[in-house]
């Protein structure tokens, strides 16, 4: 009778059923916790960096609103204290405030784009939909704070308060509202053509002319994974000699032939 190699109250080292000792296998540091693969982990940095990056060109949205108060043309009006109406009605004020906005929206996007490029070369889709979602966000806060911190909405009150004959500035309004995506469009577009001009790119193969055994020379790249060098195998006969077509050298297999009698002389 032998005595048991492993004591009864200690589990056997090599029994695949039990539970690692911190329960998150292998460099496991706290129980019941998986491993994190390398995607996962580029996944949430990106996902860091775009939430970062819509944050900021959100509100970067101060800055267009600020800047198309001041540089937006005003719209005249002057009341006559029945109605109020256009001081200059062929002018065309309005629709360049909406053009304002947009021209200074395409440029807010083209920078905000360059600006992300220089700090994150890698690029990304995460990044391409913070900067699209932020640059519509930053617009939307632009064109709110322009409106409201430009002349008051209450045309009847401002007029009352102006008196008769006074022109006054209409309310800073918005009435194109697509140009609410210039910024996103500008942005995606500036972000898209500068990964392709100078973003990272995979290395290309080694290409050549490689001669192969027996084969005949091959243009591309070097070939990974193959067979090894050596030989190749050729489908015809081995190298040789060739056989005798014929039949072989030698004596004949078949009795000899007699020889014919010699012809006697006369006396």
């Amino acid at each position: 009778m032998t005595a048991p190699l492993t004591p009864p109250h200690q589990p056997s080292p090599h029994d695949p059923w039990q539970t690692p000792p911190n329960g998150g296998g292998p460099g496991g540091s706290r129980p019941g916790t998986p491993l994190e693969s390398p995607q996962e982990k580029d996944l949430r940095a990106d996902l860091r960096r775009a939430a970062v990056v819509g944050a900021v060109v959100t509100v970067a949205g101060v800055g267009l609103g600020l800047l198309w108060l001041w540089l937006a043309p005003r719209v005249p009006l002057v009341s006559d204290n029945t109605a109020v109406f256009l001081s200059d009605s062929e002018g065309e004020e309005a629709i360049g405030a909406d053009g304002t906005f947009a021209l200074l929206a395409l440029a807010f996007g083209a920078v905000s784009a360059a600006l992300v490029f220089w700090f994150h070369r890698r690029g990304g889709v995460a990044l391409v939909v913070g900067l699209a979602v932020g640059g519509v966000l930053g617009s939307v806060l632009a064109w709110q704070l322009g409106t409201r911190l430009g002349p008051t909405g209450d045309v009847v009150a401002h007029a009352r308060e102006v008196g008769k004959g006074v022109i006054f500035d209409a309310p800073l309004e918005l009435h194109a509202k697509g140009a609410l995506l210039a910024w996103s469009l500008a942005a995606m577009a500036v972000h898209l053509g500068l990964t392709a001009m100078f973003g990272p790119r995979d290395p290309e193969p080694d290409w050549g002319v490689y001669h192969a055994p027996g084969q005949a020379p091959v243009y591309g790249p070097a070939p990974s994974s193959g067979p090894a060098d050596g030989p190749a195998p050729s489908s015809g006969p081995a190298d040789g000699p060739a056989p005798p077509s014929g039949p072989a050298d030698g004596p004949p297999s078949g009795p000899p032939s007699p020889e014919p009698p010699a012809p006697s002389s006369g006396s």
